[in-house]
């Protein structure tokens, strides 16, 4: 199998099964000198960790990440890289493939499963193996890297819908995110998403969701106009997450209603003698490239494909059958994925500063040399 591999510069490999003895990976191109705490890569991943709530699965996994090369370790406990590959290491010890030997011959609808036995020939039954999303922890732990070669940068991921409940972005509260189990920045809505989900996980279902995130500090001029635009990047960077079924930038789909006058975002200079935007229906990029303004990123993510009720489906025989799919798995996985999608934009934004500085070194100062 290929394309196990993101990046340009900033370069993230990953290897391992969803019931294999572990996962890991390797971030490949992180520049010298970096340092960084291994607590702040496993405070990344413990967000995303599973079984910390009612709401998502209950497998228990306490996903202790191991770092098995490319950094020195100082007296201090701070590691620092030396530019050489960063082995990542997180082993699998709650693993239950007997949940899922009733389906060992059966298509989950809305699963990868008929797909990737149709590429392959063959496919792993426990819990989807390479295509589970037990994968994104690895990513989640190159973007704990990543952002630290962000200097300046702050990442903010948030879920903003979850089914039909949208937040109301007057009550938007950055601090609340951490307060409750959805990353929700609205505590009225995520009161009214923890009565809605229990219904929906009682019932063995699933719901989608929408994830919105926010790099700020992004210098102008990432991305270049045609082949390598940030916005692409990005898109492609968090279509590639597991369940993830729509991607936009800014205003994204919305855009379609307005008018150019509306969509136009316009400008003047501000006291500093620097240009100021008065709207962000771009989401920070034109052009394919960084405008210095907050680049804004919204991705959806579709309903956990294994749920309880019976669905109509085939065998690998060519047989008609009814499935129902038992296990331990999140009644909304677009929760776990806020941390995925942090660490993915990280990734990107990483690998665009290090493209940057290969080709024009420094980013530009205002005013712009001519």
């Amino acid at each position: 199998m290929s394309f196990n591999t993101f990046g340009h510069l900033f370069r993230v490999t990953t290897f391992g099964e969803s019931h294999g003895p572990a996962i890991g990976g390797v971030v490949d191109g992180c520049p010298p000198g970096i340092r960084f705490r291994l607590e702040e890569v496993q405070a990344a991943l413990d967000k995303r960790r599973p079984g910390q709530s009612r709401f998502t699965t209950q497998r228990r996994e306490p996903d202790e990440v191991k770092i098995l090369s490319g950094v020195l370790a100082e007296a201090d406990g701070m590691l620092t890289t030396t530019g050489t590959p960063i082995a990542l290491l997180i082993e699998n010890v709650d693993q239950r493939s007997k949940d899922y030997a009733a389906i060992s011959e059966s298509y989950r609808p809305g699963h990868a499963d008929y797909a990737y036995d149709a590429k392959y020939g063959l496919r792993d039954h426990r819990g989807g193996g390479r295509s589970s999303a037990r994968e994104t922890a690895v990513r989640v732990a190159a973007g704990a890297i990543a952002a630290k070669v962000l200097t300046g940068v702050t990442l903010t991921g948030a879920l903003v819908q979850m089914g039909d409940i949208v937040i109301d972005r007057a009550n938007w509260d950055s601090a609340e995110i951490g307060r409750n189990p959805f990353f929700c920045p609205d505590a009225a809505a995520a009161a009214r998403m923890e009565a809605y989900l229990d219904g929906i996980r009682k019932a063995g279902s699933s719901v989608g969701a929408v994830i919105e995130v926010v790099a700020e500090g992004v210098p102008p001029g990432l991305g270049a106009p045609l082949y390598g635009k940030l916005d692409a990047d990005l898109a492609s960077a968090l279509m590639s997450i597991n369940a993830v079924k729509g991607v936009e930038i800014g205003e994204g789909f919305a855009s379609a209603a307005l008018t150019g006058e509306a969509n136009a975002d316009e400008m003047r200079m501000g006291n500093d003698g620097r240009p100021v935007f008065l709207a962000n229906h771009a989401g920070g990029i034109l052009g394919g490239i960084s405008t210095g303004q907050p680049v804004v990123v919204r991705f959806a993510v579709k309903p956990t494909s294994s749920i309880l009720t019976p669905r109509h489906t085939v065998t690998r025989h060519g047989e008609d059958a009814d499935i129902v799919t038992k296990g331990r798995h999140d009644p909304c996985v677009g929760i776990r994925a806020v941390p995925v999608g942090e660490a993915m934009v990280a990734c990107v934004l990483a690998d665009h500063v290090l493209r940057h500085r290969g080709q024009v070194g420094t980013p530009p100062v205002w005013p712009f040399p001519r």
